[in-house]
């Protein structure tokens, strides 16, 4: 027997319940795992409010990343064995898979032999972050040297992924956040710029920066009121992708500001990436490749103990964090 974090309804932190279930042998192209440290991220949350972008089917298990030892393998595996340290990509529903547990089976694709300079914890906090980031900023807009890239909500996992892969593509990464409280930090991590929204006039700070160009790309996970902002913000045929609802109300469109500007507003999430065979190969290569020469390096918030798994939820949930909250098991 094994334990695993479920959930029977939707609801606050509370719902998670720690379930004892039997070991199950791995079927074709499929991994189990030992783990050893889980990477918590905004989804997993959404998920178990019910409000993420497919419907939960209870009861639930939930978590996209994770890292450990594996124990066996399925019938077609190739390239991976018993005993390899490995990390989880999220490329799978999680109504299908899961990562909160402490053993856990996952399919082959989304399992891959990570750097050995990585410690478990940072390996299970690596992949969402920096190929959320690459999708739009690589894969997409391929930035680059002269662009300008508007980074709210800087101080998240994937904010700092996106701050981090700006540089090491030779793009200016302007970090947005609520108050000053974080510009050293930020800055520290790699931002040229830090614009605390709060506090300044976003647009006239961005233009200021941008000679009046403004900024080609912004990656924004937030949306809602402030939105319009962002277009404001953007040089002429400049790009939006959005892949959240932070601020969870609706997002106005300024259509005339958007007519002037003709700007491309994108949706976008992991799954453009993670879930094509190619380009999910293209994404580790290039990841790897990153934290390899040290331009990538994941940032760790705070480690928690698997017990405190509900502790963990509330913690993600103040907003708080700077970089990645991690679980060890």
């Amino acid at each position: 027997m094994t334990r695993v974090i479920q959930f029977a309804k939707a609801g606050g932190p509370e719902v998670l319940e720690f379930v004892d279930v039997a070991e199950r042998a791995p079927g074709p192209n499929e991994i189990r795992i030992k783990v050893k440290a889980i990477g918590i991220n905004r989804a997993e949350s959404m998920w178990r409010t019910d409000i993420y972008i497919e419907p939960v089917k209870f009861p639930a298990g939930l978590g996209y990343e994770a890292a450990g030892v594996v124990d066996a393998i399925g019938a077609d595996v190739t390239g991976i064995a018993v005993g390899d340290d490995v990390s989880v990509i999220p490329s799978f529903s999680m109504n299908q898979y899961f990562t909160y547990g402490e053993i856990v089976t996952l399919p082959d694709y989304a399992v891959v032999k990570h750097p050995k300079t990585l410690s478990y914890e940072e390996a299970a906090s690596v992949w969402m972050m920096f190929i959320t980031a690459y999708g739009a900023l690589i894969e997409d807009a391929k930035v680059g040297k002269g662009d300008f890239v508007l980074i709210p909500a800087a101080s998240s996992s994937v904010g700092l992924a996106a701050i981090q892969i700006s540089r090491y593509a030779g793009a200016t990464p302007i970090a947005l956040t609520r108050t000053s409280a974080k510009k050293d930090q930020l800055l520290a991590a790699g931002a040229a710029h830090v614009i605390a929204t709060s506090e300044q006039d976003l647009v006239a700070e961005v233009m200021r920066i941008t000679d009046g160009k403004g900024a080609r790309v912004a990656f924004d996970p937030i949306g809602g009121p402030a939105f319009p902002k962002l277009i404001d913000a953007l040089s002429f045929q400049g790009i939006v992708y959005i892949y959240g609802a932070l601020a969870e109300g609706d997002t106005p469109l300024p259509v005339l500001a958007m007519i002037a500007k003709m700007p491309t507003i994108k949706a976008h999430n992991i799954w453009l990436t993670s879930g094509d065979d190619a380009r999910r190969k293209a994404a580790v290569e290039y990841v790897t490749k990153g934290l390899a020469s040290g331009a990538l390096k994941p940032v760790i918030d705070r480690k928690f103990a698997f017990d405190d798994m509900v502790e963990v939820h509330r913690y993600l949930e103040n907003n708080g964090q700077f970089g990645k909250v991690v679980v060890t098991v």
